[in-house]
């Protein structure tokens, strides 16, 4: 097979349909590996879990991560933004006892004051006042969070538009934030992991699957660059972006 029949058919595989955050297509098959970080959020929240009474997870996307953490607290709560994950969420959360909860601002968020004593957030925006409202005194906010430098070499690489707005977004900014809330920063950890993409499909599925990162992007507008990536991984066997990502363990 001569390199446009390959790309061709890698553009063709790009086409699965994508549901919930669930990219097990192309990770799950080793086309899409990151670097190990030095710490794991799952690890990291594990206990608390255990020991909690009231859990709210934040931003849970299709529920796939929170469904494999059983048992819950007796009182849980999930909560997520992008309209088309909530009945996934609900179909896979519900069942299992977990209220999940559509929100679309992060600054009135539709909890009682004081109502949990762990919040769990992994790379879902919030709202630092709204966190320690319902919170309650001496309970946990645990996040790992996507930095503002994350692949902003793979938009250089596509020639797409890489200001995302969020250059000031780092674990420094975000622990001075908790900080001035009231709360105390008990561990805090920041890294810079490599993605590793090993054929152009993986990549077409990976940005049609967060239409954020690039937000005009498609196979036809980029198509010249995309021939160009998938020149380089043919070459090499693969191409790696910059990751960026935080980590941040809080008590009220």
């Amino acid at each position: 097979m001569n390199e446009k029949d390959l790309f061709d058919l890698f553009v063709l595989e790009a086409e699965r349909p994508f549901s919930g955050w669930d990219f097990s297509y192309i990770t799950d098959t080793g086309r899409m590996a990151s670097e190990p970080m030095n710490w794991n959020y799952t690890s990291e929240i594990l206990a608390s879990i255990r020991k909690a009474d009231s859990l709210l997870d934040m931003g849970t996307g299709g529920g796939e991560f929170l469904s494999k953490l059983q048992p819950f607290p007796r009182n849980t709560f999930a909560t997520e933004a992008y309209e088309p994950n909530v009945p996934i969420a609900r179909n896979r959360l519900e069942p299992l006892g977990i209220t999940v909860v559509e929100v679309k601002d992060d600054n009135q968020l539709p909890f009682d004051n004081e109502q949990f004593n762990l919040i769990i957030n992994k790379h879902e925006s919030y709202s630092v006042s709204e966190l320690y409202r319902i919170l309650k005194p001496g309970s946990q906010f645990i996040t790992q969070q996507v930095g503002g430098q994350d692949h902003l070499d793979l938009n250089k690489a596509l020639g797409a538009n890489e200001d995302n707005g969020y250059p000031h977004w780092n674990v420094n900014y975000a622990v001075q934030e908790l900080e001035n809330a009231g709360f105390k920063v008990i561990k805090n950890l920041e890294q810079f992991p490599y993605t590793r993409f090993y054929d152009v499909g993986a990549l077409i599925y990976y940005l049609s699957a967060i239409p954020w990162q690039v937000p005009d992007f498609t196979v036809e507008k980029y198509f010249d660059k995309l021939l160009q990536i998938h020149h380089q991984i043919q070459e090499r066997g693969f191409i790696e972006f910059k990751e960026h990502r935080f980590f941040i363990k809080a008590v009220k």
